[in-house]
């Protein structure tokens, strides 16, 4: 961290990176946001019309064009930036594209002095928080990737809907990779303090039709619901980052489900996935680690060699 103003630095001025910055204006995290994109009209315009915004937030919060090379003096860099989409049906099909665009963005922000830390959102998150690490060479808990956060708020959000209840009032953790592979460990989900599975059981015939599997399919098919009918998602996502980005600066010790490096939690070393993390100024302060079910992690320790997989195709370029 270089001063007392913090600084919010992202990498991508798309939808997700331009309502990321509108979002951190609304809560007013920062003292200064600055958006960089390839396209600096682009970046330029969204920067003008969120300064626009101003009169009417809680905070006058600085908005100004970055740029890759002047990134020393930002407490966090946020990486949203990809490759255009062009039909993939899965992250992984990005992986490639993403790679090669990491390639060129982090090791001038690393160049530059910047010495904070990096918030990954780009697609595959897992595969490119640990390609990130690489580039920058960056302690692991200074690299952090959004991981399964945004999974878990929708599989908060179905609950809820479910039980008619508050999702803020469902205690529940999608874990491994954002994508195909996650996994849910329902022995550690409860709604309003109770297991969800005491809730199911001690309710037969208000819950007679709800399948685990099914709301596991619900929550990994949700993004891709959205995309079909508006092209994009943008607000969970950037809800997620502002909160990743309000634990880190105000130092909240909150533990959020990132994509956090592993070095033998839960048995598994080496790769970047989702796991609940307690997140601080310092980035992972610490790694929750569930007791978890045989079967569960038996799926998480399959999450984790799918992603293994990807990794490897990367060392093969």
């Amino acid at each position: 961290m270089k001063s007392n103003v913090t600084k919010v630095v992202i990498i991508g001025a798309g939808a997700v990176g331009s309502t990321t910055a509108f979002s951190l204006v609304v809560k007013g995290v920062a003292a200064e946001v600055a958006l960089i994109d390839i396209n600096r009209d682009k970046a330029l315009g969204e920067i003008w019309d969120m300064q626009h915004s101003m009169d009417f937030q809680s905070r006058n919060v600085r908005l100004t064009l970055g740029d890759l090379n002047r990134c020393a003096d930002a407490d966090i860099v946020v990486v949203t930036a990809s490759a255009p989409f062009s039909g993939e049906n899965s992250r992984m099909q990005m992986l490639h594209k993403s790679a090669a665009i990491m390639r060129a963005i982090i090791p001038p922000v690393v160049q530059s002095g910047f010495d904070g830390i990096f918030i990954v959102v780009s697609n595959p998150v897992d595969v490119m928080t640990w390609l990130v690490r690489e580039l920058s060479g960056f302690p692991k808990s200074r690299v952090i990737g959004t991981g399964t956060i945004l999974e878990t708020a929708r599989l908060k959000q179905i609950i809820g809907q479910i039980m008619d209840m508050d999702p803020r009032s469902i205690d529940a953790y999608v874990m491994g990779e954002h994508g195909e592979s996650m996994m849910v460990p329902w022995s550690h989900v409860r709604a309003g303090g109770k297991p969800f599975d005491e809730v199911i059981r001690d309710n037969g015939a208000r819950y007679a039709g709800v399948d685990l599997g099914e709301l596991v399919r619900r929550t990994r098919g949700a993004g891709t619901e959205v995309l079909k009918v508006k092209g994009n998602t943008q607000y969970g996502i950037a809800s997620a980052v502002t909160g990743i980005v309000t634990a880190i600066l105000r130092d909240e010790n909150k533990i959020y489900p990132v994509s956090a490096y592993l070095d033998g939690e839960y048995g598994i070393h080496g790769v970047y996935l989702g796991v609940p993390a307690m997140l601080n100024r310092h980035g992972v302060q610490e790694i929750g680690e569930f007791n978890l079910q045989a079967d569960e992690l038996a799926l998480l320790h399959a999450s984790a060699e799918r992603l293994r997989e990807h990794i490897e195709q990367l060392g093969e370029e």
